[in-house]
Formats: C-alpha cells, structure tokens, sequence
C-alpha cells in the first residue's frame, strides 16, 4: 500500500468499518445503486475511457464502469483492505477483465500524470484528510479535457434519513454529525465550488438528485442493519443499557413510516457534481 496521510480513516476502512461493508457489500449497493444511472450519466463514460473511481469500496461502480469501457479500463482506489478484497472476487465473480483495485489514499496515491480520462465516485470523496490537495491529485491524473463526476451528501435536515436520525436524538449523538460535518462535509455547494476551483478544476455544476435507498426487508431488517453500521453502533456502545434500548426502540419507529411491499425505503438526496479539467 503507498503512503496513507488520512490515518484516522484508514483505522477505521481497516478495521470494524470496513469489515461491516465489506461483509454487507449488497446491502451498502442497495442503499445506493439507485444513484448510479445519475452518476454515470453525469460521466459520460466512453467505450475507451480510462476510468478512475475514487474512494470504490466494494467496487461496485468501478466495475460498472469498466463495462461501460469496454474497449479500456477501470481502477478502484480505497483506503480500505477488507473492502477490496470484496471488490477483486466479485470482479473475478462477474468476469470484469479489464479492471483493477489499488489500495491507497487518494490524495498521495502516485496515479501518474494524465493517466485517466474520467474520475467518478459515489459517496466517498467527504472524507479527505485535505480535500484541495486531495482534488489537485485527481486533477494531476486527468488528461487535459478531463471530467471529473462525484455523488456526495446533501444536509440531513428535511430529508428522510435526517427524520430517521433525528429520531435517535434523545437517546444518541446525531451519529453523522452536525450538518456540514463528516459525511455532509460537502453539503454546501459554495464550498464544493470553492474546494474543486482551488484543486484547479473549471465548469464545476451542482445538482440536487434523488432517488429510493432500500435499507432493508422490513423494519426489523431494516433497523438491524442501521444499528450495525459503524458510526450508530459506537454510540450505542457507548450509551447505557436504558439509552441504547430507547434508541433502537425509537430507529425502529421512526423506520414504520417507509415500509412497504419492496421494504423499507427512504427518499435519498445527494449532489451530483461535475467539473473539468483545462484543456
């Protein structure tokens, strides 16, 4: 693996976090496939584009990605070992030739200049360590006309996973943070404008998307699987024995609401982003 400067992420992609993901690989994708024709449409990926996904994963849309390049190739770069294990045997699994998986960070990772013609990423790019430095790398491994196309979170107030969340705040730290913080640290445009102009990209364009996230069968399932992910399990850890039962008790309320014949589904709000680079 190359040099990591984002340590407090790769801890937590390397152990517990990443092994939940990487153990619920088909849970995490229905969560948010439903934003991948918007991801890719935003792309534009061609058939022999040379594509990078940033921060992949289980590597879902690297290797859609690589089918859509047919005549060129995919890379998956992530900071997490457990998860890219997932990623190489469901290519192998699927016969995904022309793809590959590195593990690294993002922002030092030594890409090589102009090496990519496409730089896509669903959810991940919220986490840098130092996210100018982290885009001007990305920059740097596009080709000149480059485009670069990401999904990031919008803010959780007045969303449905915002009123699930919300639910819990008797009993436990929001477990996102505040808005505009860790996974929302992308939640306003201005500073996605101002973060990619900085790391050098030019026609940056932010639109507000939704689509249905599928977080579970029912709402047992559902809430299950919500109080396994890492950020609401350590709080509930961390909670006393009255606390955590009133919030699981609460998630599973608050979940009621969206079940339905295809599960419990909530509306999701993101920003797709597209940029370029100079030619």
């Amino acid at each position: 693996m190359t040099g990591i400067v984002n340590t407090a992420q790769a801890e937590a992609w390397n152990g517990y976090e990443g092994r939940h993901w990487a153990a619920h690989a088909e849970r995490y994708d229905a969560v948010n496939e439903g934003f991948n024709e918007i991801l890719f449409d935003a792309a534009g990926i061609g058939a022999r584009d040379r594509v990078l996904d940033i921060g992949c994963g289980n590597g879902q849309v690297t290797r859609l990605a690589a089918v859509r390049a047919a005549l060129g190739d995919a890379t998956g770069v992530d900071l997490s070992g457990p998860m890219l294990a997932t990623a190489r045997a469901r290519a192998a699994e699927e016969g995904v030739a022309n793809v590959v998986f590195e593990q690294g960070d993002v922002q030092v990772f030594p890409f090589g200049e102009a090496a990519f013609d496409v730089a896509l990423s669903r959810f991940a790019v919220m986490f840098f360590a130092d996210p100018v430095a982290a885009f001007a790398n990305v920059r740097h491994a596009l080709r000149p006309g480059g485009r670069l196309a990401f999904l990031c979170m919008t803010e959780l107030a007045g969303t449905d996973l915002g009123a699930v969340f919300g639910a819990l705040a008797p009993f436990l730290p929001m477990p996102t943070g505040e808005d505009g913080t860790g996974p929302t640290s992308f939640a306003d445009p201005a500073r996605i404008r101002s973060v990619l102009t900085e790391a050098g990209f030019r026609d940056v364009l932010c639109t507000r998307v939704e689509a249905d996230q599928v977080w579970g069968s029912d709402v047992s399932d559902a809430a299950g699987f919500i109080a396994g992910w890492g950020p609401v399990k350590f709080h509930l850890d961390q909670a006393g024995a009255d606390a955590a039962d009133g919030a699981r008790e609460a998630l599973s309320a608050a979940l009621r609401p969206f079940e339905g014949p295809g599960g419990v589904r909530l509306r999701g709000t993101a920003w797709s982003v597209t940029a370029s680079v100079a030619r």
